[in-house]
């Protein structure tokens, strides 16, 4: 595979990824924003998309070892898209009793076994409920919902734009 086929989609994807993480990473830093743990999964999964496109432009590999990057870079980009979703779930709960009953992460870590720890990240704790942050009157998880499903559909026009010019 020529390096400059493989600079039209992996470049600006890790671009992009890299944009949001270090979006949210002021969120935290620079505005001071506590990371809940789905906010922390969100982005382990952005962290390991861009580091997939990474690979895969240090690696130049060939037809097989791109739809491999791709496969990969989807179903990263598709378990962030879970993980938001959740978020974006949760906060639409935030009043509600159901959600109340939830320990916080930091409780978890203190005094859970490590399936709690793993239940609070995958699913959420009642840290995660409060929106604390908008812009254009969307949450930060809505944003990220968004981000994770455009590098998505990004990967998915790459996949089916190779199987039409390549079907083997």
């Amino acid at each position: 595979m020529p390096l400059a086929c493989l600079r039209t989609f992996f470049f600006p994807a890790l671009l992009a990824s890299l944009l949001t993480l270090c979006g949210a990473l002021y969120l935290e830093f620079g505005l001071g924003l506590d990371a809940c743990p789905l906010c922390q999964g969100q982005r382990l999964l952005l962290a390991a998309f861009s580091l997939t496109c990474l690979g895969a432009l240090l690696h130049r590999p060939g037809n097989l070892g791109e739809r491999v990057y791709l496969w990969a870079g989807l179903a990263l980009t598709l378990g962030g898209s879970a993980l938001a979703a959740r978020h974006v779930w949760l906060q639409g709960l935030y009043a509600s009793p159901e959600l109340s009953c939830e320990q916080s992460m930091t409780y978890l870590l203190e005094r859970g076994t490590p399936v709690e720890w793993l239940h609070g990240l995958l699913l959420g704790t009642a840290e995660c409920a409060p929106i604390n942050w908008s812009f254009l009157d969307l949450s930060g998880p809505e944003w990220s919902l968004l981000a994770f499903l455009g590098l998505a559909a990004l990967v998915l026009a790459r996949l089916m734009g190779r199987r039409r010019v390549n079907p083997g």
